[in-house]
């Protein structure tokens, strides 16, 4: 078997409100899909959700756009492709990273559809090719984005009502507004919901310690990366009692190790695209595993194809013990949630993910366990610049 082709497409989906976040200047949803194809007419289906100003700590990591994604794919990593057997992911993440340093996003891409093709070439789900399944339902919390403090209160009520039992307090831009907002969902969702801040590292050391000492009172579960950098983490931690988790500076295998050494944080947000793929991904929740920490499966308001990626990530991994802030898959007319996880008005998959309860079910069938609707990615397709 050989590739022949890569298409990418740059698509956008309609979303149900702004989802803005701390450091984010654009909107969400506008994003790369791939098709890898194989002259045995086996293909895979991949997606990045890549954004130009999100790039790590101190920007390590630089940020990504649709069109440097295109770029990378179809110049630098096709080749690669061509090289080798699609089923040698390992071999082809080391010649990946020999033809181009960085762009874990445009890798990360070419990595879930190798994955997506080689579990349907072999008739087996992508969490079998990850090490198999230890759950098959993932709970998910849900992300509120920065929102007036009444807006936040309302929308956690009724993703509350809807099954979520963890909320996601987004802040960074004014830490006043943001303990006056965990305060006000407190009191909306009663007190046995879990509440995470998220700061996206805007504040600093002082600022942070400060916030979160005035958090305390309202049962504050975890504090997502408060500050920019792990020794900023590891400061925090020392002065709080609030558990931090790591975003931003979790990127990579070595990250975690950084992480543990400095005490810096109890938990990690770990991505497919971050560490450039589910190969590597799953590498890092051994490593998390193994070092005792645990994570959630975070992203960037994937669209179904990503967040299939996201389920089998989370199927596959036993360090996953913290609701997933992933989007409830929504289809026009057939909507499973009227605000709870939901992040766009349709999708270019056939199927929703079925949701029941705060969790979303892990598809079984073969690759991704999805199916691409041809006439949706053709409706929410755009024209490259």
């Amino acid at each position: 078997m050989k590739v022949t082709d890569v298409e990418v497409f740059l698509v956008g989906l309609p979303t149900r409100r702004p989802h803005r976040w701390a450091g984010l200047r654009g909107p969400i949803g506008r994003y790369v899909v791939v098709r890898v194809r194989t002259d045995e007419g086996v293909e895979g289906w991949g997606e990045t959700p890549c954004l130009p100003d999100w790039g790590g700590a101190y920007g390590r990591h630089y940020g990504e756009t649709p069109q440097s994604v295109r770029h990378v794919i179809r110049d630098l990593l096709l080749p690669v492709l061509h090289e080798h057997h699609p089923f040698d992911i390992p071999r082809i993440h080391a010649a990946m990273d020999q033809v181009v340093k960085g762009h874990p996003y445009a890798k990360a891409a070419v990595d879930i559809a190798l994955h997506d093709l080689k579990g349907r070439a072999l008739g087996v789900p992508v969490y079998d090719l990850l090490g198999g399944r230890v759950r098959e339902w993932v709970p998910v919390g849900h992300s509120l984005g920065l929102m007036d403090v009444e807006q936040a209160a309302e929308e956690a009520a009724q993703a509350v009502r809807e099954g979520i039992r963890h909320i996601k307090v987004k802040g960074g831009p004014d830490p006043r507004r943001d303990v006056a907002a965990v305060a006000a969902v407190r009191r909306a969702v009663g007190e046995d919901v879990e509440i995470r801040l998220d700061a996206n590292q805007a504040y600093t050391v002082p600022v942070a310690v400060r916030t979160l000492r005035a958090m305390e009172g309202f049962g504050l579960a975890i504090a997502e990366q408060p500050a920019e950098g792990v020794d900023e983490l590891a400061a925090i931690a020392r002065a709080v009692t609030v558990p931090l988790m790591a975003d931003e500076s979790a990127w990579t295998m070595r990250d975690v190790l950084h992480l543990r050494e400095a005490g810096a944080a109890r938990y990690v947000s770990l991505y497919v695209t971050k560490p450039g793929g589910l190969y590597r991904a799953r590498q890092m929740a051994a490593i998390l595993e193994a070092a005792g920490l645990e994570a959630d499966v975070g992203g960037s308001a994937e669209f179904g194809i990503g967040n299939a990626a996201n389920l089998h990530l989370a199927a596959a991994s036993a360090a996953v013990t913290v609701p997933a802030i992933i989007p409830v898959t929504t289809l026009q007319g057939r909507e499973q949630t009227t605000v709870a996880g939901r992040l766009y008005t349709d999708d270019i998959v056939a199927e929703p993910f079925p949701y029941r309860d705060g969790r979303l079910r892990v598809p079984d069938g073969p690759g991704l366990g999805i199916t691409v609707d041809r006439d949706k990615l053709a409706r929410y397709s755009l024209p490259w610049e």
